[in-house]
């Protein structure tokens, strides 16, 4: 699936995955902005949502500072991919979930409140499939916002001066959940995740506002299903560097155009041995391998040891699990 964006359709989706309008009445500025009315944006969502150009629109979480995540990987007989892919996807704190061009070939996000949910899912998966799974957790990270530029030029959006993991107050993992699964598409969002939580429309904005300055909501906007709209050859990088190195390249290849995600993960000794990672979004193999290609001189990687995962099929991508099963109101 190619879904291909008319001018208005395509201002919509790129300008608004980051900085959406935390007032009342969003999709009214968001309208003024281009010209039309707030029924038409609030339409234009609700078809391009149904066609599966958007996932929703919401927030993403910084990684581990509410609640905890890993990134997993395992190795499935051909003839059981389809079935070993059901059962990962079963599990409600696995939120993304891929097929990749290696011998480690479903890699999956398993997010939860804490790290011992996290733990019972790889625990769960283990039992059902019988096969190894590997556990790849979060270091650091140097880029973790998906919102790039959709017009090619490899624009992203820019980090955050701070992480202040402090300002989290009672209430708020409840926020972030309903903000995490996705607004409703309606005049007043706000007003309406008030009502589910009963709590008010200004408590709510105050709330989403303070965590975004916080840094602890990476971002808050449409969260686009990038494969729909054209960008079909992705690509997770992974490079085998010393520890001591991480911390210089990670940042100089964040910088490289095209490189959409870069972060630091615990190798698994003798298995796995690769700590650096980043992603590249394209919409070609060529025009994938060219932004490699063009990080591997920028930021002298030609000689590091490095392997390139092509993503083949996406099983599943929702927003993270914050909150245990029984409380994941939205």
């Amino acid at each position: 699936m190619n879904i291909h964006l008319e001018s208005l359709n395509h201002q919509l989706l790129d300008r608004w995955q980051n900085d959406f309008p935390l007032i009342p009445q969003p999709f009214a500025e968001i309208a003024g902005q281009l010209e039309i009315s707030e029924a038409d944006v609030l339409d234009r969502l609700r078809k391009l949502s149904a066609a599966g150009a958007i996932s929703r629109i919401g927030a993403t979480c910084r990684p581990n500072t509410v609640g905890a995540s890993t990134l997993a990987a395992i190795a499935v007989p051909e003839d059981r991919i389809e079935q070993v892919a059901a059962m990962i996807g079963a599990e409600p704190g696995v939120n993304h979930s891929y097929l990749r061009e290696h011998h480690w070939n479903i890699w999956f996000v398993a997010t939860g409140p804490d790290r011992a949910y996290v733990d019972a899912i790889l625990n769960n998966v283990r039992k059902a499939t019988g096969l190894e799974v590997l556990d790849l957790p979060l270091v650091r990270p140097f880029n973790i916002n998906l919102g790039f530029a959709l017009d090619g030029s490899g624009r992203l959006p820019p980090l955050p001066d701070r992480i202040d993991s402090a300002a989290l107050t009672h209430g708020d993992r409840e926020i972030m959940q309903v903000l995490s699964n996705g607004l409703d598409l309606v005049a007043q969002p706000f007003a309406a995740v008030g009502k589910v939580l009963d709590r008010t429309e200004g408590e709510i904005l105050a709330r989403i506002r303070a965590l975004a300055a916080a840094g602890v909501l990476s971002r808050i906007g449409v969260i686009v299903r990038h494969r729909a709209l054209g960008w079909s050859s992705n690509a997770m990088v992974v490079w085998e560097l010393p520890e001591e190195q991480v911390a210089h390249v990670g940042p100089a290849l964040t910088a490289v155009p095209g490189i959409t995600l870069c972060y630091q993960r615990r190798p698994v000794p003798n298995t796995w041995p690769f700590s650096l990672y980043c992603m590249i979004h394209a919409r070609s193999r060529p025009e994938a391998m060219a932004v490699l290609d063009r990080a591997c001189d920028e930021v002298g990687l030609r000689s590091v040891p490095h392997q390139v995962l092509f993503s083949v099929r996406c099983f599943k991508q929702t927003g993270a699990r914050v909150l245990r099963d029984k409380g994941a109101a939205a």
